[in-house]
């Protein structure tokens, strides 16, 4: 991304004006997140949960982010982003002190869910200014990097949780680095300017303050999630399903890959640094799935990435009576980093592309919300079929729940989303290209 554009207006985009207040705060508060998501099921373990017990608390942080959207889209809209960012910040504090002191898996996901509430509010907040603010003829890269940020935390968190822990002997230490990072990113957005204000003043699109105007235009209401949900129904039950399919997979194998690495032996330590590693693959890739999203398509990113995680799924379960179990764990780990970085950013771009610019928070919301409950129900899954069957049989049905999405992302991609080509279709025009109308 160049660092002086235009948006369709016609108006400046300096990136550098908003690039550390927008983009740092999401690095620090997600290298928490990733220092803890590898250690959530051996901490589990060391409160007395079983291999099931703690998938269902690892669980609990995506559950906790399904939650997060029911409110966040009006609360952004009231209070403003900044503003939300900082009360989900001192949240997820709170969260981690509660994973920190429970005596018992119990108490543990009680804290882990309120860490997946801070996260809805903190992920939509960042969502909502990309989409009102960001020429229209770099949104994917500018989406895949705000996700390429959030993949920058992932990797380095497991790699500072693998020294952390190293140094104390106890996998909660990773907790302290989560908090450290909610309160880094908390000074951030108090010392910096407000992007919002910021690039809003630039391109004659500035917001009113949230503690004189409530976030919103004179008149404006706020729309509720489900009254949101309503009216756009008929994409969400549609696109949105191949997009929930895609959060699914992502999230399984978020708790997945901890749970493999369990019960084929592997130290807590180890564990951190071959996740560190795969998420060091998908960071790589986040501009590049950006670039062929803006250059491309939609369509190119999302069914490869779809097709390339359900293999990989379907993989991990063939793996389990092979010999050399860590060498399979560690090859499948980096193919499926390798399908989730190509397709960095395609939720995200998905739904700006048909969220109203002007406030999109209340259709992102309930996009999000769409998404994160495939995110929910997918590590849910994996607990209750390992619980009853078997931890291979849990991730070969996620794999077919993968080629399946695809399927669907197939056919309703190109139906709801605007930017779609293929090399027989004339390319559009950048400036003058717009999203679909949504029909509710």
């Amino acid at each position: 991304m160049s660092p002086a554009t235009t948006d369709p207006a016609g108006q400046p985009f300096r990136w550098r004006s908003v690039a550390v207040a927008a983009l740092l705060p999401t690095v620090l508060f997600s290298t928490g997140e990733g220092a803890i998501i590898p250690v959530i099921p051996v901490v589990a373990g060391n409160v007395g949960a079983t291999l099931a017990l703690a998938g269902f608390v690892s669980a609990m942080l995506v559950v906790g982010e399904l939650f997060g959207d029911i409110p966040s889209g009006a609360v952004i809209q009231h209070i403003g982003e900044r503003t939300a960012m900082i009360a989900a910040s001192g949240l997820s504090v709170l969260g981690l002190v509660t994973a920190v002191l429970a005596p018992d898996p119990w108490v543990l996901a009680l804290g882990i869910l309120v860490v997946g509430v801070a996260t809805a509010v903190f992920a939509l907040a960042r969502h909502a200014f990309m989409t009102s603010f960001i020429p229209l003829q770099y949104r994917a890269r500018a989406l895949s990097t705000l996700g390429g940020s959030f993949r920058l935390g992932y990797l380095i968190g497991p790699f500072i949780g693998a020294g952390v822990i190293s140094l104390t002997g106890s996998a909660a230490s990773a907790f302290v680095i989560h908090i450290v990072g909610c309160l880094a990113a908390a000074v951030v957005l108090l010392v910096f300017a407000d992007p919002v204000k910021t690039f809003g003043a630039q391109a004659g699109r500035a917001q009113p303050p949230a503690e004189t105007a409530g976030g919103r235009e004179p008149g404006e209401e706020a729309h509720g999630l489900f009254r949101t949900m309503r009216e756009n129904r008929r994409v969400l039950l549609t696109l949105g399903l191949g997009s929930t399919t895609v959060a699914a997979l992502r999230a399984s194998r978020q708790v997945l890959l901890p749970l493999w690495a369990i019960s084929i032996g592997l130290h807590e330590t180890q564990t951190s640094l071959i996740i560190g590693v795969a998420g060091l693959v998908d960071f790589s890739l986040f501009f590049a799935g950006g670039w062929i999203m803006d250059r491309f398509g939609r369509l190119w990113t999302a069914v490869p990435s779809m097709v390339g995680l359900g293999i990989g799924h379907l993989a991990l379960a063939f793996t389990a009576s092979l010999p050399g179990p860590v060498w399979w764990f560690i090859g499948i780990a980096l193919f499926l980093s390798l399908a989730n970085g190509i397709g960095a950013g395609i939720l995200m771009t998905l739904g700006s592309d048909l969220a109203d610019p002007r406030h999109p928070a209340p259709f992102l919301g309930a996009w999000r919300f769409t998404n994160d409950a495939g995110g929910a129900a997918s590590p849910l899954i994996v607990a209750g079929l390992t619980a009853a069957v078997s931890l291979p049989f849990a991730a070969g049905a996620l794999g077919v729940l993968g080629l399946a999405g695809a399927v669907v992302l197939r056919v309703f991609v190109p139906r709801y989303s605007g930017f779609n080509r293929t090399p027989s279709a004339p390319r559009r025009s950048r400036r003058s290209a717009s999203p679909p109308a949504r029909t509710p």
